[in-house]
């Protein structure tokens, strides 16, 4: 079995922020420990510095055991890569260097069949067998059966960009888990997965005999499978580590008293140092008229050298505050009203009315169309009034085949059926993605926006506004950034945030443009925790209607209504949240 030690690792980011101070933290032999803390505080960079991808420029990584990686962007990718290049990018450096051989020799003889080109593949196949690529071959066959239903032969051309989020983040966690390797550093790997492989990976994580070091937001998870907790606090000088010994269950209450020690401590050093200083200038006056008081006048100011040369305790952790004002207002008594709705190829024909002031998760497996059917009512249903067009910067995507700008044209959604809003609902619609041309940079592939948006800073998108937004004072643009903690990226354009500050950002537009309707798809997937409690506040207090598609099964606990769309096809009502749907069975 493996372990990891990080040994007092400062990290400064190229502009000279401090991002790391002294963080020290030991994963032992079979533990399974959390890496949590607010978006920004260098979760990612600590594992990178974990990985080797990173030098540390102060302290040490030390680790035994291979090292088994799945990067943050697992799930997300869109360029031209095979599953057989994702599967060899997680696989032992052997083999992917062995891997790598056989692709060079292979190119060469397609260019120039000659005997020593032949000798050279030939080398190749036989270093492959050496480093174990066949029993390799052997272990992916099993991973793209278990994960995308087919075997690796089949599998292995296909392009990774056609595979959903979830079905990357499974393939690469099967290989994982099955691999060789001691020990795994999982960074966010229950994003993009639904409820029933969330549950299928908190069974292989507590099962496992692996070590394992992996950073999540989902408090499901966190409660099943850590069995301790290691938690970034920011500070001025680098976010700091400490290390709850037990599970999610009684972390709260350690931070809390964690927080209290600290306190008691700092008002402890602050008297203590007062005292001496005012030792100091006691001695300092009687030592001006008495000579035979110099020499404790000197003690004393040695005393104090040497109790501010240790300086005080770790500071208390300044607490995030997070305060979403989502307000909405008075719309129809009926909201939503859906009639025969059916979602071209992918759910049969459903009703439903969602009356004004509910909250209605939707739940299902991916794939199941939850994300189509919100996109569905944010473009203002089947034949949207002028009213009904969605506020803010970013409106649903046309169907592919659609002309540019069709946004605001009857459905983008192909569909059968009726999907219509109440009057005075105005849909505000949270996006999946974040990938958003009107707020940053467009989608890879794309051309820029013909408005010139691209690079805008948030004070900027803030400052100028939009039809549904008024344009706000900068002072004012800054007020609100700082009520989502975003104030110290005012300046950064929206492709440069992290996940979690463009989800913030994103619902902060929500509560500026006067939604009535709000459409959530899977809004905590990169929130940290106190982002997500902000989140559930702020919608106990929006006065309006709420839809959201999530896996997170502790946001669903707040909702009045559960939408399930179903294994079989079918739409249907539950009172509880139902977790077990599978995937929808239809042709592939």
């Amino acid at each position: 079995m493996g372990h990891v030690d990080v040994n007092t690792v400062s990290y400064t980011l190229a502009d000279g922020r401090p991002l790391l101070s002294e963080v020290s933290l030991r994963v032992g032999e079979g533990a399974k420990v959390a890496l949590i803390g607010p978006n920004g505080t260098g979760k990612t960079t600590l594992s990178k510095l974990i990985a080797g991808d990173l030098p540390a420029q102060e302290g040490a990584v030390t680790r035994s055991g291979g090292l088994g990686i799945m990067r943050q962007f697992v799930g997300s990718v869109r360029d031209d890569s095979t599953v057989r290049d994702l599967l060899v990018s997680v696989a032992p450096p052997r083999v992917r260097q062995g891997a790598q051989a056989v692709d060079v020799a292979e190119l060469a003889m397609m260019e120039v069949d000659d005997e020593p080109t032949q000798l050279r593949y030939a080398q190749a196949l036989a270093d492959w067998a050496d480093v174990g690529g066949y029993e390799q071959e052997t272990l992916w066959d099993v991973c793209t059966v278990a994960a995308l239903g087919v075997p690796f032969e089949k599998a292995q051309w296909r392009q990774v960009s056609t595979l959903s989020g979830g079905e990357q983040k499974r393939l690469v966690l099967e290989a994982l888990l099955r691999g060789p390797d001691e020990v795994l550093l999982l960074d966010e790997p229950d994003n993009y997965l639904d409820v029933p492989a969330k549950r299928w990976l908190e069974e292989q994580l507590i099962a496992s005999p692996k070590t394992v070091l992996f950073i999540s937001h989902d408090r499901e998870l966190l409660n099943q499978v850590a069995t301790r907790i290691a938690t970034l606090e920011p500070g001025a000088a680098g976010s700091t580590l400490w290390v709850h010994p037990g599970g999610f269950a009684s972390y709260h209450q350690a931070r809390a008293d964690r927080n209290a020690r600290l306190e008691e401590l700092r008002r402890r050093w602050d008297e203590e140092h007062a005292k001496l200083t005012a030792l100091v200038q006691l001695y300092k006056q009687k030592a001006a008229y008495n000579s035979d008081m110099a020499a404790r006048y000197q003690a004393a100011q040695t005393r104090l050298r040497r109790f501010e040369d240790a300086g005080p305790p770790e500071a208390v952790a300044r607490e995030q505050n997070v305060r979403m004002r989502l307000t909405g207002g008075r719309t129809a008594k009926r909201a939503v009203i859906c009639s025969r709705l059916e979602l071209t190829g992918l759910m049969e024909p459903f009703d439903l009315e969602v009356w004004y002031g509910e909250r209605v998760a939707v739940l299902g497996s991916n794939g199941s169309g939850k994300s189509h059917f919100l996109r569905l009512l944010a473009a203002g249903g089947s034949d949207p009034e002028p009213e009904h067009r969605p506020v803010g910067n970013v409106p649903p995507l046309a169907d592919a085949g659609m002309p540019s700008g069709a946004a605001h044209r009857p459905s983008p959604v192909a569909h059968t059926g009726v999907a219509r809003l109440g009057s005075r609902v105005r849909p505000g619609w949270f996006a999946q993605t974040h990938e958003h041309p009107a707020l940053g940079a467009p989608p890879a592939g794309t051309l820029a926006p013909a408005s010139g948006r691209m690079g805008r800073t948030l004070l900027e998108i803030l400052h100028r506004g939009d039809e549904h937004r008024r344009g706000r004072p900068r002072d004012e643009a800054a007020r609100a950034l700082d009520r989502y903690e975003l104030a110290r990226a005012g300046e950064q354009t929206f492709e440069s945030l992290s996940g979690g500050q463009q989800a913030r950002f994103q619902i902060l537009l929500l509560e500026l443009s006067g939604a009535t309707l709000l459409l959530l798809d899977e809004p905590t997937d990169n929130l940290d925790l106190h982002s997500a409690e902000a989140l559930e506040e702020g919608l106990a207090a929006f006065e309006g209607t709420v839809l959201a598609v999530t896996h997170d099964r502790w946001f669903a606990r707040g909702f009045d209504r559960f939408l399930v769309f179903g294994e079989d096809g079918a739409v249907y009502e539950s009172a509880e949240p139902v977790w077990d749907e599978a995937r929808v069975r239809r042709a592939r």
